[in-house]
């Protein structure tokens, strides 16, 4: 169980005491005090994890395991994911949905093998993680049981060397590549380890006790390769790697293929069109959706921000900003947002409303950083 700051009111990771040693500023996010950033500052931080490992702490998302008779087919009941299909050890992304296909959270669900059975490891956003658990708890209750795993801590180690680091830890990571997790002892502490992470650098996610975080922590730290980074490089590397943020870039109003994910309604899954919301978003797949999630490539050096109005050349307004910020990768603003069909086009010139003023802007592809990820 997370504890709580008297004067704050916010909960706290069981890396707090760490990040207040190691000098972060501290903010609300959440419900947390999590790090912003640190004393080197968010883009010394930035390209640390893009040139060498970087440690963030992500114990405040949600973490539980699923288990039932046929774990998978239930939880396809929520999501419009090929969960039936993933073998053990195998890690899929996907999203649960409300009845008009519009995107409750996306999660990372791990299929593992318990006691000889299947189960399946869920890691959810902190935001939303109260209502997911309630969620899947009432909409499976009777053939599938879950376990809020309350006394875990999780922790991501990212970037190029993030292997090698680990590796003198926890030999075993080698072994796996993206989107992939087993068993492992760090160090000597049982874990469940995943490849994979929200950076769109090679790297991976430990699940671990709540009471081990800090010792394997300052053990990952005290490697020449790794500086300990805050929430605010974690959003710049995500919006790089074309990342959906949810809240911002995706929403219950929004379905997976307005937001460029139609990538996760498995195959499967359009043929049995058995999963929530299945007409509208099928009927979007064939027909094309209304708007559509496009990357930003504003001109000169003040970024644009959530919220800021897109306009065609025209002066129509077509669409707004959902995340936007500068990019230490490409040394350049970039911005993602919601474009009516016909104006999403790579190359397709926009203007953006920043401060009272229009921006000239054009539509990029995404990701704007090329990832980096382990996949053989």
């Amino acid at each position: 169980m997370a504890t709580v700051t008297p004067d704050t009111g916010l909960l706290e990771t069981p890396l707090y005491d760490l990040h207040v040693a190691h000098g972060a500023r501290m903010v609300p996010f959440a419900g947390y005090a999590m790090p912003l950033q640190y004393p080197s500052g968010i883009i010394t931080e930035h390209n640390q994890a893009r040139a060498s490992a970087g440690l963030f702490d992500v114990s405040h998302m949600g973490q539980a395991v699923l288990r039932g008779a046929d774990v998978a087919s239930s939880f396809e009941k929520l999501v419009p994911g090929d969960i039936a299909g993933l073998t053990v050890g195998q890690m899929r992304y996907t999203l649960l949905l409300n009845d008009a296909g519009g995107i409750r959270d996306d999660l990372m669900a791990t299929r593992f093998e318990e006691d000889g059975a299947f189960a399946l490891f869920l890691v959810v956003n902190a935001g939303c993680k109260d209502a997911d658990f309630l969620h899947i708890a009432t909409s499976l209750g009777g053939e599938a049981t879950l376990e809020i795993l309350e006394d875990r801590a999780l922790l991501a180690l990212q970037g190029p060397k993030a292997e090698a680091v680990l590796a003198e830890l926890a030999p075993d990571c080698r072994e796996l590549v993206f989107l992939e997790g087993k068993d492992m002892e760090v160090d000597g502490v049982s874990t469940f380890v995943t490849r994979s992470g929200y950076t769109g650098e090679d790297g991976f996610e430990i699940s671990l006790p709540a009471d081990e975080a800090q010792v394997i922590a300052e053990k990952l730290l005290a490697h020449e390769a790794v500086a300990p980074i805050g929430l605010g490089a974690r959003d710049s590397l995500r919006l790089e790697a074309g990342l959906c943020l949810y809240g911002h870039d995706i929403d219950e109003t929004t379905t997976p293929v307005e937001a460029g994910l139609t990538w996760t309604v498995g195959k499967v899954r359009r043929e049995a069109a058995d999963f929530p919301g299945a007409e509208t978003i099928l009927t979007q797949i064939s027909r094309g959706p209304p708007r559509k999630r496009v990357g930003l490539l504003p001109e000169g050096r003040a970024p644009v921000r959530e919220g800021a109005l897109i306009q065609s050349e025209a002066g129509e307004n077509i669409g707004a900003v959902t995340s936007g910020g500068f990019a230490p990768g490409i040394e350049r603003p970039i911005a993602m947002g919601y474009v009516a069909v016909g104006h999403d086009e790579a190359g397709t010139s926009l203007n953006i409303e920043l401060r009272g003023r229009s921006v000239a802007a054009e539509v990029s592809a995404m990701p704007f950083v090329k990832p980096n990820y382990k996949r053989s």
